[in-house]
C-alpha cells in the first residue's frame, strides 16, 4: 500500500468500471466509499476485495439522482471516512436505442439525469470542503459515443456531450481553487452488462480499433488513477479517451 492519498467517492460502484476504479484507488492508497443503488452485495463484495488487499472502503448507498439522497451521502461519507477529496462521477443508467425520430423528452431527462443532474448534485455538495481544504479533484466517467455519432444513441450523446462541457465550465470556475475537473472517455469497454456481445459484434469492433483489441476496465481506471494522483496536478478540463484510438480521424 502506498500513503493514505485523501477519500475517494465513487458512484456507481458496485460493479462494471465503477467497481474497478474504486479497487484501483483503494490500491493507490485512497479511502473509497462505494456507493451503489441497488446492487448492495456486490458494493459488499468490492469492499471485501478492497480490504483483503489492505485497503480501507465502506459501502454507501444512494440515488445520486435525488438531491436529497446526494446530501445525506456526502455528509455520511465526510463522517466515516473523512472529506471528500477526489469524487469519481460513475454513475449511469440504462441506455436504450432509439430511432431519434422516437425519442421522447424523457427519454431525454433520463440521460441528463445521471450525467447533467447527479453531477453537479454532487460537485456541489463535495465542493465546500474542497474549497475550504484548497484543492480537490473531480473526475467525470464520459464517453467517446459523442465522436461516432451513432443515430440510435442521440439520447445518451446529447448527455454526454453535455457532461463534458460541465467538465469544462467546472475547470475554469474551480481553478482558482486548486480541484482540478476532468473527463475520462472510454470507449466500449466490456463489463457484465454487456454480458449478451456476441462474438461477431466484439470482432467487428476490434477491426476499427487501431491497437487492435477491446478495452479492459483497468485500462479506464489507470487514467482515472492518474487523474486521481499528484502527477495531474496541472491537468485540468482534459477529457482523456481511452479507446484504443478507435475514434481518430
Amino acid at each position: 500500500m502506498t500513503h493514505t492519498a485523501g477519500t475517494a467517492l465513487v458512484t456507481g460502484a458496485s460493479r462494471g468500471l465503477g467497481a474497478v476504479i474504486a479497487r484501483r484507488l483503494a490500491a493507490d492508497g485512497h479511502r473509497v466509499a462505494v456507493n451503489y443503488r441497488s446492487g448492495a452485495e456486490q458494493a459488499r463484495g468490492v469492499v471485501a476485495d478492497i480490504r483483503a488487499a489492505g485497503g480501507t472502503a465502506q459501502v454507501f448507498a444512494a440515488d445520486v439522482t435525488e438531491e436529497a439522497a446526494v446530501t445525506e451521502l456526502v455528509a455520511d461519507v465526510t463522517s466515516r471516512l473523512g472529506p471528500v477529496t477526489t469524487l469519481v462521477l460513475n454513475a449511469t443508467g440504462p441506455q436504450p436505442e432509439q430511432d431519434p425520430a422516437a425519442v421522447t423528452w424523457q427519454a431525454h431527462l433520463d440521460q441528463l439525469a445521471f450525467f447533467v443532474k447527479s453531477p453537479t448534485l454532487l460537485m456541489q455538495a463535495v465542493l465546500p470542503a474542497m474549497r475550504e481544504r484548497g484543492g480537490g479533484r473531480i473526475i467525470q466517467i464520459g464517453s467517446d459515443a459523442p465522436e461516432r455519432v451513432l443515430p440510435e444513441m442521440s439520447a445518451y450523446i446529447a448527455a454526454k456531450a453535455a457532461q463534458h462541457s460541465l467538465t469544462e465550465c467546472w475547470a475554469r470556475a474551480l481553478g482558482p481553487y486548486r480541484i482540478t475537473v476532468n473527463t475520462v472517455a472510454p470507449g466500449w469497454i466490456p463489463v457484465e452488462r454487456h454480458a449478451g456481445a456476441s462474438p461477431a459484434s466484439l470482432a467487428s469492433y476490434t477491426a476499427d480499433v487501431p491497437l487492435r483489441r477491446m478495452g479492459d476496465p483497468e485500462d479506464v481506471a489507470a487514467a482515472v488513477a492518474f487523474l486521481a494522483s499528484p502527477q495531474a496536478a496541472f491537468v485540468t478540463g482534459e477529457r482523456i479517451r481511452v479507446n484504443g484510438g478507435h475514434t481518430l480521424g
